[in-house]
């Protein structure tokens, strides 16, 4: 809750109470005068109604503060089917029953972001692992393109990215068909968008003429790290290391969304429709559904992503063509030519997490 409710709380109980004063005042003037009757009953009258008057004025007051504090994200899985060191369909058939079942408890419109090379093993396509990405649309989800192989577009030339986007396409959009969907959105891996204005705007082309959407992301963070780190832990069978990771993602999350809360304030005025970027691994199998009560309490509710894109941040000019994969609001804030200092008191991620996953740095 915002720090003005108390506020309009007191503001509320004055009103009520210069009400009931001012109806006793009315009564007292009305018994020194002795009127008759009938205008006694009027001043009753009157001083019932200005007490309903004042309880329903306090009653409005609280009303566009609860609305002010609703927030509003939408809720992104990329490299689907799974990420995670395990590859036997067993584990990703856990991964995706975990997610799926927290999905649609929660009555989340996810979305999530498809490398079909994912679906080939020994050579050809296997049906069990189609079959996971089937799961997803059966009970109502959207599947975007996320490339086949999770190529780079900054190290990878543009024709031959392209290439890949189409070949990446084949089964999601036969899968989305069966539900009489179509193939609409797109994800750059790494979220990396091109090193020159040229193979940027190309490629935005390209995918307009196939019919896709890029797929932005307001809310960034490294729960890639958490997650290797927690793959890690359990293949060596460590189930404190793993505890000790995923009781630090939560709150690591939390501070995340604090920070990009204040990022979207500082650069728009106001919090916008965010986008959630997260990965189909065994951290959020396991760990999805405290990261949802955290959204929550935090007065989310999720929305889909073709809702969010029609917030007007994302009408916003983008000409971020440096190497980092950075957040849509970092890349409107180097666009606008805003401060350094804007980016300062991003949350990083504890080294212990770093150590265990066997990464550098961010």
């Amino acid at each position: 809750m915002r720090s003005d409710q108390p506020q309009k709380r007191r503001d509320a109980e004055v009103t009520q109470s210069r009400s009931f004063l001012s109806a006793r005042s009315l009564r007292l003037w009305v018994s020194a005068s002795r009127p008759p009757a009938r205008f006694l009953v009027f001043g009753v009258v009157l001083a019932v109604l200005g007490l309903l008057a004042a309880a329903f004025a306090a009653g409005n007051q609280t009303q566009p503060s609860k609305q002010a504090t609703q927030r509003e994200v939408v809720i992104t899985f990329d490299d689907l089917p799974v990420v995670s060191t395990r590859r036997d369909i067993d584990s990703w058939r856990d991964v995706t029953a975990k997610l799926i079942t927290t999905i649609t408890a929660n009555k989340i419109p996810a979305i999530g972001f498809v490398n079909e090379n994912k679906l080939i093993s020994n050579g050809k396509r296997d049906d069990a692992r189609v079959e996971l990405l089937r799961r997803w649309v059966s009970i109502g989800l959207e599947l975007g393109n996320h490339t086949f192989s999770h190529p780079d577009l900054h190290s990878t030339p543009v024709d031959e990215f392209e290439e890949n986007v189409i070949r990446g396409e084949e089964v999601t959009r036969a899968l989305l068909a069966e539900k009489n969907k179509k193939l609409r959105f797109f994800r750059h891996p790494f979220l990396h968008t091109g090193r020159s204005l040229e193979i940027k705007q190309r490629f935005e082309s390209f995918l307009k003429e196939r019919g896709y959407t890029i797929a932005p992301v307001t809310i960034d963070n490294s729960e890639w790290i958490f997650a290797r780190a927690y793959d890690n832990a359990i293949d060596k069978r460590d189930r404190a290391a793993a505890s000790r990771v995923a009781e630090a993602y939560i709150p690591y999350m939390e501070r995340k969304f604090e920070y990009f809360e204040r990022q979207s304030l500082a650069l728009l005025g106001y919090e916008m429709k965010h986008v959630l970027l997260l990965h189909a691994n065994p951290l959020n199998a396991d760990h999805f559904d405290d990261l949802v009560r955290m959204m929550k309490r935090r007065g989310y509710r999720f929305i889909t992503l073709e809702e969010a894109l029609k917030d007007k941040a994302y009408a916003l000019p983008d000409t971020f063509t440096g190497a980092a994969g950075l957040t849509w609001l970092h890349r409107w804030a180097i666009t606008r030519g805003v401060s350094k200092n804007f980016f300062q008191g991003e949350p990083r991620t504890p080294d212990f997490v770093l150590k265990l996953a066997g990464v550098a740095s961010e």
